[in-house]
């Protein structure tokens, strides 16, 4: 086992676990959007941010891809972290100012609006490939992926047709974090949209 602190308590955490997890497994919150435990990790929001002491250096790392080691002292909630999550929380306020849970989580730090320019006051996707990941990782599939690139990236089916491997399981609404993929989904189902959504297994 490894031992180190979170906000100066003592932790332990086994060999090849991350900052996040030794955490939620202590019941210390970090805010997550793109992390989920059924699927690899990408560290694509950049909101689980922490502050990170050793010795006489600190640093902010995101805390979902973090390995933890001896010695570490994380800060969860420090002036230095509360920034940077205010700063992204604007950015995300501008890429998905139509989600609900991006607005909540921003109140959470005072972010009520963002400096940045909006591109699509309908927008909730975060583009965080949550939903793409469970449907190739979890499900087997791969009827959901990233379409373009850069500005122009979106999700939906492969080849922007109507996925026929879709088992309408619900999976990718279930993971989604802002709730985009139910607007989404028929769009990645193309045809087969009026079969039921079977209950979500992830």
């Amino acid at each position: 086992m490894i031992s180190f602190k979170i906000n100066d308590q003592e932790v332990e955490a086994r060999e090849g676990w991350t900052v996040l997890e030794t955490a939620k497994e202590y019941g210390i919150r970090i805010p997550t959007l793109c992390y989920h435990e059924a699927v690899s990790t990408s560290g694509a929001c950049r909101l689980c941010v922490v502050e990170v002491k050793e010795g006489n250096w600190s640093k902010v790392v995101i805390s979902c891809m973090y390995p933890v080691r001896e010695g570490l002292n994380v800060f969860t909630d420090s002036e230095r972290v509360k920034n940077v999550r205010r700063w992204i929380l604007e950015m995300l306020l501008a890429q998905c100012p139509a989600s609900g849970e991006i607005k909540k989580l921003a109140a959470e730090y005072g972010v009520t609006a963002t400096r940045f320019g909006l591109k699509n006051k309908e927008e909730e996707c975060l583009l965080c490939g949550l939903c793409v990941k469970v449907c190739r990782e979890v499900v087997g599939v791969s009827a959901i992926t990233t379409i373009g690139r850069g500005v122009h990236k979106t999700i939906g089916a492969p080849y922007g047709k109507p996925a026929e491997a879709c088992v309408a399981c619900g999976s990718c609404v279930t993971v989604c974090p802002t709730g985009a993929m139910r607007t989404r989904l028929d769009r990645v189902r193309g045809g087969d949209h009026h079969k039921p959504l079977a209950a979500p297994h992830v």
